[in-house]
């Protein structure tokens, strides 16, 4: 765990220092989900095993890499939307397997609706 928290220290130190050109700090888990965050004030604590960097928190086991980037890079292929009950025409879990409404348990679901495709998190 120390080797990871001097590894990512370090890997900051020499990033800030080519980060000139590139306002962002991109975060990437190892699902792919990607977060970024302005380099300008940015503060960034490690408490425990969780990393925050601005606005943004991760797990250190849940990090695959983070970069500087001239763009914000988010993971942004469904939008989250509310839904009133009676607009879901089919739900799907992340396994892409089809499932009713209540067969629905906490974690995050693709829904089709009459207005399009968008993630809906059950809590």
């Amino acid at each position: 765990m120390k080797k990871l928290l001097l590894t990512l220290v370090a890997g900051i130190a020499v990033l800030t220092a080519k980060a000139a050109d590139y306002p962002y700090l991109t975060f990437e888990t190892i699902d792919g989900a990607k977060a970024s965050v302005n380099v300008e004030s940015l503060n960034i604590t490690i408490s425990g095993t969780t990393l925050t960097a601005g606005t943004e928190s991760f797990q250190l086991s849940n990090l695959a890499k983070m970069y500087f980037s001239a763009s914000e890079e988010v993971t942004t292929g469904i939008k989250t939307a509310k839904i009133d009950d009676g607009e879901i025409l089919e739900v799907y879990n992340l396994q892409g397997q089809k499932v009713s409404e209540d067969q629905m348990q906490q974690g995050v679901y693709v829904i089709k609706t009459k207005c399009g495709t968008n993630k809906l998190i059950v809590k």
